[in-house]
C-alpha cells in the first residue's frame, strides 16, 4: 500500500492522547466498562441510545450504584424512545442511589418538537480521563452472556485529552446546552509522563445545532483517500452527497471495500441496501456480507492512516435526525491495525457480494421486495428529515 502524501484534512480538533485502543463487543468492552467504572473517583458519564434492563443492563446498573455509593458523581442520560423498556422501579433505584438519571426527549415530547430526533449516540468517561465512544448500546445483544453471543460492533478506549472533552460533551447535554468548552489538563499530564501520543478528535452530527462534522468527516475520507478505503457499517444507505463522493473516489482508482450484515436486526433496511448492491458494483466498490452475527459497527479507515468510529450510521437518518457521536483519529499504527483486523474478518467471516453472484440471485420476486423496500425507506427517511432539512 502506498503512503499518502496529501497533508491530514481538517487538522484543527485533533489532540494528543496516550492511549487509544479499539475494543470489540462482547466480554471485552463490558469487562473494561465495569473495570473502569469500579476505579473511578470523582466522576462518571453514560450517554446511550439503548438501555435494556436484561441480564447486562441489570450488571451495568449495579456497578453504577456501586460507585454513586461510594461517592462518585454518576450522571445516566438514555434515548427515551429506545429506552423506554425501562421501569419505574429500576429508574427509581437509580435515583435513589443518588444517580442523575434523564430520558433524552422521546417521539413528539422533545422541546423542539422535532419528530424522530433521538439520542443515537454511545459515550461513557470516567473521571475526565478514561473514556469510550462507539456503537455499543447497553443490552444482551452487545455482550457474550451464557445464550448470546454478542453481535459484531466496536468502540474506541481513550486515555488523555479526547476524554477531558467528551467529558464536557456529556456535561453539556445535562445541563441542556448545544454548547461546550474543552479543558486541556490532561495535554499536560501527558507531556509530564512523556508516553507516546496518538491524535484524536470528537465529531459530533446535530442537525437541531447544526452539527453536521461527522458527515464532514465521511467526505475528507472520500476526497482525500489515494489508495483504499475500507468501511464496516449497518444500515449502509448512504445519500446523495456521500454517493457521489463514492463514485468520484473509486473513479480516480480507490479501492473501496465495505463490510455489510449478511443477518440483520432490520430487515427492511437489509432489503432496501440490496437493492443499492447493483449501483455499487457498478462503480467498482467491493461488497463483503458478514455472515456469523447481526453487524451494527459503525467503522471507516483509509490508506492506513485514519479512522472514524462511532454510532453514525451511513445513511439520512444519522445525517439528518439523530444526535451521533464519533471519534477521529489520525495515527498510522492504530489506522493499520484497524485495517488488518478488517481483511481479517473479510477473509474468515464474510462471502463478498461479485457481480456474477449478484445477478445469480436477483429473482424478479428479490428485486421487487428490494425496490420496494428501498422506496419505503426512502419514504421513512424523507419523514425523519424533511423539516430539518427545511431549517437549513
Amino acid at each position: 500500500m502506498k503512503k499518502s502524501t496529501r497533508p491530514l484534512p481538517a487538522r484543527g480538533g485533533y489532540r494528543p492522547n496516550a492511549t487509544v485502543r479499539l475494543v470489540r463487543a462482547g466480554h471485552e468492552y463490558f469487562n473494561l466498562l465495569d473495570k473502569l467504572i469500579h476505579e473511578a473517583h470523582d466522576s462518571i458519564h453514560l450517554q446511550t441510545y439503548i438501555f435494556e434492563p436484561d441480564e447486562t443492563g441489570t450488571r451495568v446498573a449495579k456497578a453504577l450504584i456501586q460507585a454513586a455509593k461510594r461517592g462518585v458523581k454518576v450522571y445516566v442520560i438514555v434515548d427515551g424512545y429506545a429506552s423506554q423498556k425501562l421501569s419505574k422501579d429500576f429508574i427509581r433505584v437509580l435515583r435513589e442511589a443518588g444517580i442523575y438519571f434523564r430520558f433524552f426527549a422521546a417521539y413528539f415530547k422533545s422541546k423542539h418538537f422535532y419528530f424522530g430526533r433521538r439520542l443515537h449516540h454511545k459515550v461513557f468517561v470516567v473521571d475526565g480521563r478514561y473514556s469510550l465512544v462507539g456503537g455499543i448500546n447497553i443490552g444482551n445483544h452487545y455482550n457474550d452472556t451464557a445464550h448470546n453471543v454478542a453481535w459484531i460492533d466496536w468502540a474506541v478506549y481513550c486515555d488523555g485529552d479526547i476524554s477531558a472533552r467528551l467529558r464536557k460533551i456529556c456535561e453539556a447535554r445535562v445541563q441542556g446546552k448545544g454548547r461546550r468548552s474543552f479543558v486541556r489538563h490532561t495535554m499536560l499530564e501527558i507531556q509530564q509522563k512523556n508516553k507516546p501520543v496518538i491524535l484524536a478528535r470528537p465529531r459530533i452530527n446535530d442537525w437541531v445545532r447544526r452539527k453536521r462534522e461527522i458527515t464532514k468527516s465521511y467526505l475528507e475520507m472520500f476526497r482525500h483517500a489515494e489508495d483504499s478505503i475500507y468501511m464496516m457499517s449497518s444500515y449502509f444507505l448512504p445519500g446523495n452527497l456521500l454517493l457521489k463522493n463514492i463514485a468520484a473516489a473509486a473513479k480516480r482508482g480507490v479501492k473501496i471495500k465495505v463490510i455489510v450484515a449478511g443477518i440483520s436486526d432490520v430487515a427492511l433496511a437489509k432489503y432496501a441496501e440490496r437493492y443499492m448492491y447493483g449501483w455499487f458494483l457498478r462503480h467498482g466498490v467491493e461488497i463483503w456480507e458478514y455472515q456469523r452475527k447481526v453487524l451494527h459497527a459503525k467503522l471507516s479507515t483509509y490508506d492506513g492512516q485514519w479512522v472514524t468510529i462511532g454510532s453514525y450510521n451511513i445513511n439520512n437518518i444519522s445525517a439528518y435526525a439523530s444526535v451521533e457521536l464519533n471519534i477521529d483519529i489520525y495515527n498510522e499504527g492504530f489506522a493499520r491495525d484497524v485495517e488488518r483486523r478488517l481483511k481479517r474478518i473479510m477473509e474468515l467471516e464474510c462471502v463478498q457480494i461479485t457481480p456474477e453472484l449478484y445477478t445469480k440471485k436477483q429473482t424478479l420476486w428479490e428485486r421487487f421486495l428490494q425496490r420496494s423496500a428501498y422506496d419505503i425507506f426512502r419514504i421513512l427517511l424523507f419523514l425523519f428529515t424533511f423539516y430539518f432539512k427545511q431549517r437549513d
